[in-house]
């Protein structure tokens, strides 16, 4: 069973920034890759940006191309969403996954997702 527990939401104005950190435990036996999912209330989960293990490989929702990205220290089991340029619409729960092989997609089957933090974007 792995563990998931993401931390740095909060409250942000628009144009700031937030680095969202996802940190696993229990057993994080490598490889696995990891994702961020985002839901907002009254809509559907969002698929956000994923990582490969080793880093080589990412992928990104339209919505935040250029805008936010996603890097990981294994030494640290922990994975990192840099949001840049952010705008009221990515106010949401983000919620970090992991899974043995890399996803895309918001209705993605993860095999271990966390509880999720809020990033609220308001002025």
């Amino acid at each position: 069973q792995v563990q998931l527990v993401e931390s740095g939401g909060g409250l942000v104005q628009p144009g700031g920034s937030l680095r969202l950190s996802c940190t696993a435990s229990g057993r994080t036996a490598p490889p696995y890759a990891t994702g961020w999912l985002r839901q907002a209330p009254g809509k559907e989960r969002e698929f956000v940006a994923s990582i490969s293990w080793t880093g080589r490989t990412t992928y990104y929702a339209d919505s935040v191309k250029g805008r936010f990205t996603i890097s990981r220290d294994n030494t640290k089991n922990t994975a990192y969403l840099q949001m840049n340029s952010l705008k009221p619409e990515d106010t949401a729960v983000y919620t970090c996954a992991a899974n043995p092989v890399i996803l895309s997609g918001s209705s993605s089957p993860w095999m271990y997702r966390g509880q999720g933090t809020q990033v609220t974007v308001s002025s």
